[in-house]
């Protein structure tokens, strides 16, 4: 029996090793007096908690390489709001769009058309307003950049078309868009979006020395 228990202190910790082990432990406990079984009873549970230590151990060790992993990409939370939002503007849908926008007063949108919408309230008003008549949309996204200005702050830009069927009439456009994103709570929400059109009207109020032929 002592030349048992040494065995054991120098077990090293292996699956198919420890079913062997304690089939054979089995085998002698058999054969041992009752006070023995008790002893032998007490060696698989020391090893049995030794190994789930180790699964303990190695599940650990990788939910720590997966948190470092994501930490390496932190601007990856903004791109995935921004996602949502866009997906929101494909599916017309109100409360996708606007749980994108941060909930606030101070919430600013420079529009394609010049104008400018403030507060969160008179979004979603516009939006109320204009998207029961607007189906079948496609918006293309591309030269996405993501910029961090901080841990609460980030700006988004990129070039966009996008083609709609507005009260039965195909309509489309194209341009570009800056948003400003900050955390509010653990969400990222834009807290202003800029979108200006690739190529604004000839009448639209440029200065000469900056207006282009293209």
């Amino acid at each position: 029996m002592r030349a048992d228990m040494e065995a054991a202190d120098q077990y090293q910790p292996n699956r198919a090793a420890l079913h062997q082990e304690f089939y054979d432990l089995v085998q002698i406990g058999n054969s041992v007096a009752p006070g023995g079984r008790e002893v032998i009873h007490f060696i698989h549970m020391k090893k049995s908690l030794v190994l789930i230590l180790l699964l303990i151990c190695a599940a650990s060790a990788y939910g720590q390489k997966k948190v470092a992993a994501e930490k390496l990409d932190p601007a990856k939370g903004v791109r995935e709001a921004f996602d949502r939002l866009a997906d929101g503007i494909r599916q017309v849908d109100i409360e996708k769009v606007m749980a994108s926008y941060e909930k606030s007063d101070r919430l600013l949108i420079f529009n394609n058309n010049g104008s400018a919408t403030i507060g969160w309230d008179n979004i979603k008003a516009n939006l109320e307003s204009s998207y029961p008549k607007i189906k079948n949309v496609t918006l293309d996204i591309t030269g996405l950049r993501v910029e961090m200005l901080g841990k609460t702050a980030a700006y988004v830009s990129c070039k966009w078309k996008q083609s709609q069927e507005f009260e039965g009439k195909l309509e489309t456009s194209a341009g570009r868009m800056t948003l400003i994103y900050k955390l509010v709570g653990k969400e990222w929400k834009v807290a202003h979006r800029h979108t200006s059109p690739e190529l604004p009207a000839a009448n639209r109020p440029v200065l000469p020395s900056e207006r282009t032929d293209s």
